[in-house]
């Protein structure tokens, strides 16, 4: 097989198995949004399995995003020198050993800890995947690819995890993370085919990669994700939860719920990455609004069996439409940092997922019940909107260096 690779952002000629390196790439999202999003849908699973309480229970998920946060900054700059292929098949080995590890911790204290460290390469991952996926299109279609590889973790709610939730209820939730080592493997022999390999750049080190931390726009891109994202995260963190209690569904119905969930974040992130490539800006300021309705209509709908279906669905299409423009936002920010621009995505996605899961189990705490958390989300995708707004007005003051 031979395999030609040009700059990135420069169109792609002649590339053979175009697709199947996506696919490669999309498969370590697949395995790392069963990890992340499984672990949710077994909550309650996981707390008599540790003899743990609802909110302590929420932590293991804010340690994974904690973990993603600190990771995807320090694991892009350190590997910034090196070749971006090898990059992502040392983070997906050190995510599938990670998780592994998570099988056999035996109590909490050392399932936070092994949580913590799944987490490291989350980030990084992504943020190099993006950026091979976008090297190998013309600059007009980076939002389609970056939404391929993002893909996985979309398909993953629709498969993966309702496998993952089925297979945890049903033979033990620490099933889970020995299925997630298996699919880490399989990327790793994925991405060792059909990836090609591209020459570090010149120029690359570790002060340039961290030469995006001093441009404000990057740092107003990560505000939005974490500010507009949180609400997304409040809501499907207590999903179980919210389903059986307030809904009334039956705690056999929740992989078909994460399933609609699931295939509501496949739409929108098919959605989001075509309209991303019309405009960026554009997409951020309506799909934040659109996030902050469908979340209070879903307070009110979950309710009642039928319409908590439909608005579940609605949901995950709405949160997933933001994910391909924040990224492209980011590669505009910094493209002369584009892997450590890329990663601070998924960070600041997993800031969102652990300030959504904190807030989410605070009012919950408070005694506001399960419903509270989607509209504290609604509030924090207005507030996101604040600062995207923000971000476009400054930018019309002072264009992004293309």
């Amino acid at each position: 097989m031979t395999t030609t690779v040009q700059a990135p952002g420069k169109p792609k000629a002649g590339t053979t198995h175009l697709g199947l390196a996506i696919l490669a790439l999309a498969m370590g999202g697949f395995g790392i949004g069963v990890t992340e999003f499984a672990t949710m849908g077994l909550l309650k699973e996981v707390e008599l399995g540790l003899g743990i309480s609802t909110p302590e229970a929420g932590h293991l998920i804010s340690a994974y995003a904690l973990g993603v946060v600190i990771g995807a900054p320090v694991l892009a700059a350190v590997g910034a020198k090196l070749p971006r292929k090898h990059l992502a098949l040392g983070l997906m080995l050190f995510f599938s050993i990670a998780n592994l590890t998570s099988f056999i911790a035996p109590d909490y204290a050392s399932m936070l800890v092994s949580r913590f460290a799944a987490g490291l390469p989350h980030g990084a991952f992504f943020g190099v995947a993006a950026v091979i996926a976008a090297s190998l299109v013309a600059p007009t279609k980076r939002g389609w690819a970056i939404s391929m590889v993002m893909a996985g973790l979309t398909v993953s709610n629709v498969i993966g995890v309702p496998f993952a939730t089925w297979l945890g209820q049903t033979f033990g939730w620490r099933l889970l993370f020995v299925l997630v080592g298996a699919l880490g493997l399989v990327t790793l022999a994925l991405i060792w085919r059909f990836v090609p390999f591209q020459k570090v750049h010149a120029d690359a080190s570790i002060r340039r990669e961290l030469g995006a931390l001093k441009r404000p726009q990057v740092w107003l891109a990560l505000m939005i994700g974490i500010v507009g994202f949180g609400g997304f995260f409040a809501t499907y963190t207590y999903i179980a939860h919210t389903m059986t209690s307030v809904a009334g569904i039956p705690s056999a119905l929740l992989p078909f719920v994460v399933a609609l969930y699931g295939l509501g974040m496949v739409a929108g992130n098919i959605v989001g990455g075509r309209i991303a490539d019309k405009s960026v800006m554009g997409t951020i300021y309506r799909v934040l609004p659109a996030i902050a309705v469908a979340l209070v209509v879903y307070a009110v709908a979950v309710h009642w069996p039928w319409s908590a279906f439909v608005m579940v669905f609605v949901v995950g299409t709405a949160g997933s439409m933001l994910v391909p423009a924040l990224q492209t936002r980011l590669l505009d920010a910094s493209p002369d940092a584009p892997s450590l621009a890329s990663s601070l995505n998924h960070a600041a996605l997993n800031v969102a997922n652990a300030l959504g899961a904190f807030l989410g189990g605070l009012v919950i705490a408070w005694g506001w019940g399960y419903v509270a958390p989607a509209l504290v989300g609604a509030l924090l995708a207005v507030l996101g909107l604040g600062v995207a707004i923000l971000s476009g007005w400054l930018e019309r003051k002072k264009p992004l260096t293309p």
